[in-house]
């Protein structure tokens, strides 16, 4: 099964100036001896020098605190040696506290990552070279999504997917066969047409035009950002305009998705939990909420694409800061990679309902398939066969802040999708130099 790793949608990611301000002061910091390979099993010498570490993550925020400190809890039973200090911020505050500490030298010995930071932080030397790191049991495509210039700097933490959700009651009502493997975008339009007959307030999809959905509708259509070697921009190409043309169209034309001012401050799934919405593309998190809230039968599916099928991944990495000191880095990689492979490590996880432990041995995730709503969890797998990548380049987020404007200036039929494209291929030329 293979794996890899995309953006998590609105996430804060470092500005240029910034990260020019982390790579200066921590130039001279930096250590450059590669860690050595280090066993993830205790033994009696380890356990008569004590170490205490820091580890800073984002992901626990919001309501998984206690199952992140049930994972420290086991680790530190096998590891009694290695006391790990854990400090929980929230996503919004996370990279910004990051950045200052890291060019202040006070960053944690270990820390979370998403896709958007890693690259820049890899490039700029900031974290420890994890060659060395055990990585039996991790998913080997998942391993290479965090290396930088063919160096291992990230493990993969976890990981979610993105699938089509759908409302089962809806479909039934307006007589529609439920979505299989062979439906296009063309399918899912015609369906949601239907749906939004049912009703004035009743609408059949919501996917927003945004940056994460877009790149990822155009590789639906065969089209990408940027060409095979990263050397220019190729946003407003004709497979892109298709692609957002069919976005807009959803809003502006038949309006099976509601407009901002339908939506009247209602979130996306709120509207879904409602049961007015037909179908949702939107991350495996949701279940647990949907399972709670929605009083209808839902379920799930692939990600419907058009001339091929592409599907967001989700997922974070473990890091260890170059700038620590060699006994940190050695404990700290050993926490970091018993919290990406162990068996305990996972179990935790999956028994609390969060994301997905990125591992190799799917049948260690046999549990999670059993769990229903939705029926048809095989579909969060399946959807790995299709994932797409987005471009990471060291001005991602600026990138991906132009993109975003252009395109939801189309939604609102402000301007056409060429237009729409054709303004953030031109920023992005102006702005942003590729390598």
């Amino acid at each position: 099964m293979g794996l890899a790793v995309v953006l998590t949608a609105g996430l804060a990611a470092c500005g240029s100036s910034q990260n020019k301000s982390i790579t200066e002061q921590t130039a001279n910091e930096n250590q450059t001896e590669t860690a050595e390979s280090v066993s993830t099993e205790p033994n009696d010498q380890e356990s008569e020098a004590p170490v205490t570490i820091t580890y800073a993550n984002f992901n626990a925020s919001g309501g998984n605190e206690e199952t992140l400190n049930k994972m420290y809890e086991a680790f530190h039973k096998a590891y009694p040696n290695i006391t790990v200090e854990i400090e929980t911020i929230a996503m919004n505050d996370y990279f910004t506290t990051m950045q200052t500490r890291i060019a202040g030298g006070t960053g944690p010995d270990c820390l979370e990552m998403n896709i958007e930071n890693f690259g820049t932080y890899a490039s700029q030397g900031i974290l420890e070279d994890l060659s060395g790191a055990g990585t039996e049991g991790m998913n080997q495509t998942a391993l290479e999504a965090f290396q930088y210039d063919g160096t291992q700097y990230g493990l993969p933490e976890n990981f979610s997917t993105v699938v089509l959700v759908y409302n089962k009651d809806l479909f039934d009502k307006a007589g529609i066969d439920y979505p299989d493997d062979n439906w296009t975008r063309d399918d899912v339009d015609a369906a949601a047409a239907k749906i939004r007959a049912l009703g004035d307030d009743i609408y059949g999809i919501y996917q927003p035009v945004t940056y994460n959905e877009f790149y990822k509708v155009a590789a639906q259509y065969g089209g990408s950002l940027l060409n095979s070697d990263k050397s220019a921009f190729t946003i407003n190409s004709e497979e892109n305009v298709a692609a957002l043309q069919s976005m807009a169209d959803r809003v502006q034309k038949t309006n099976v998705q509601p407009t901002e001012e339908q939506m009247g401050g209602m979130g996306d799934w709120d509207l879904f939990e409602s049961g007015r919405l037909g179908m949702i593309p939107t991350g495996t998190w949701c279940f647990n909420t949907f399972k709670d809230a929605c009083d209808f039968n839902w379920d799930i599916c692939v990600e419907p694409g058009e001339t091929q099928k592409a599907t967001h991944f989700f997922a974070n990495a473990l890091v260890v800061n170059k700038a620590a000191s060699a006994e940190a880095k050695a404990a700290a990689q050993k926490w970091i990679t018993w919290l990406a492979s162990s068996a305990e490590a996972a179990q935790i996880r999956l028994d609390a309902g969060w994301d997905l432990p990125a591992l190799d041995d799917t049948s260690k995730l046999s549990n999670y398939l059993e769990q229903t709503p939705p029926e048809h969890r095989q579909a969060v797998f399946d959807s790995l066969n299709y994932i797409v990548m987005p471009p990471v380049i060291n001005d991602y987020q600026q990138m991906s802040d132009i993109i975003t404007d252009c395109v939801s200036k189309a939604a609102k039929g402000e301007c056409t999708a060429k237009e729409a494209l054709d303004d953030a291929q031109s920023k992005c030329e102006a702005a942003i130099k590729l390598n």
